[in-house]
């Protein structure tokens, strides 16, 4: 029963939802915030050294604080941020598909949780909205100092 839910795709979309509303909920409040993620489904630019991306588990915890929150954005249904890594700081963009978001964390405690197991192309997704993410949008972009967090 609970496996025809987590795969079903209109639970994927509904989950989607949940997470964009939820990290542009934080970014109003100017509240820091961790996301627990699936890396294999992320992406850097540039490209991280081997190093570097060896040491990342499958399911990896980035913490957006500072300037890091500061560059977050979302666009294409894709959480944005710039982070530095290692040693050195390696600057990098590192875009996350928004149901690659598992949890969604503040003072370490999972404010969201996304069960979706829902395999589909990202496109699927991305068409169907019944309103809710525009809604939720538009009150978004009607404050003027939201503006940097998407393009």
């Amino acid at each position: 029963m609970l496996d025809s839910v987590i795969k079903d795709k209109d639970f994927a979309v509904l989950m989607q939802k949940n997470i964009q509303e939820l990290i542009i909920h934080l970014f109003n409040k100017d509240q820091n915030f961790g996301i627990l993620c699936n890396i294999e489904d992320i992406s850097f630019d540039p490209a991280l050294p081997d190093s570097i991306s060896a040491e990342f588990r499958p399911m990896t915890l980035f913490f957006l604080a500072g300037y890091t929150f500061d560059t977050a954005k979302i666009e294409n249904n894709t959480l944005i941020f710039e982070a530095g890594f290692g040693a050195d700081n390696f600057g990098s963009f590192v875009s996350v598909p928004l149901l690659s978001v598992m949890q969604v964390i503040v003072d370490e405690t999972p404010l969201l949780i996304n069960l979706s197991s829902h395999k589909k192309d990202t496109a699927e997704v991305e068409k169907v909205d019944e309103g809710g993410v525009e809604n939720s949008m538009a009150s978004f972009l009607a404050n003027p100092e939201n503006s940097k967090f998407l393009k």
